[in-house]
């Protein structure tokens, strides 16, 4: 009697062991699963943006990739050349972008900034991150504390990614977009036009 309860002992114990390395397996995965599902979003929505901006047209009415495709020289290029050529800062988007913009908000090419708010000018002036934040304090309707907008985002729980998100959104705090009524409440700030 006494080596079959060992033998069933021992059995447990290997069972137990086994079990406790699939859940350290399983934990490795999820982390991993992760980090590949937020670089999947961070593709996707990469993606979505090049197309939505390769789909727009200058003042000409010339699409930009169009114009893209051959490049200096008068020399055509493949898909991918005219993409990084149309995305160039000084490239038909950038100019397009600019000659589009108040010329109370323009700034030097390349430069990537958040305008103050001023009556006449509208979100189609910030980059698409910040303008992102906005649409779902809109869509939320109510204060939203920052680790609520990240997940709404999909940016994950992760403390650099809440911080980062952190930065923008007291970056749009200082220059009037939107509003702290307490620490780490933010709301979007109602202007006298928009209530009007």
């Amino acid at each position: 009697m006494g080596s079959l309860m060992a033998e069933l002992e021992a059995r447990e114990a290997a069972a137990q062991a086994r079990a406790e390395a699939l859940r350290a397996r399983i934990a490795a995965l999820t982390e991993e699963l992760a980090v590949e599902e937020e670089l999947c979003s961070r593709l996707g929505i990469t993606r979505q943006t090049v197309l939505e901006i390769l789909g727009g047209r200058d003042d000409r009415g010339s699409g930009v990739v169009e114009e893209a495709e051959v490049g200096r020289g008068g020399v055509e290029q493949d898909g991918d050349a005219a993409v990084r050529a149309a995305l160039r800062v000084d490239g038909p988007i950038a100019r397009a972008a600019l000659g589009k913009a108040p010329a109370a908000v323009r700034v030097g090419v390349g430069a990537v900034t958040v305008p103050a708010w001023q009556a006449g000018v509208t979100e189609a002036v910030l980059p698409v991150a910040y303008r992102d934040v906005l649409e779902v304090l809109a869509d939320a309707g109510q204060g939203l504390r920052t680790k609520q907008i990240a997940a709404a985002l999909g940016l994950g729980g992760e403390h650099r990614s809440v911080e980062g998100l952190r930065l923008k959104l007291k970056r749009l705090v200082r220059r009037g977009w939107l509003a702290e009524p307490s620490v780490g409440l933010f709301v979007r700030r109602t202007h006298p036009a928009e209530s009007a």
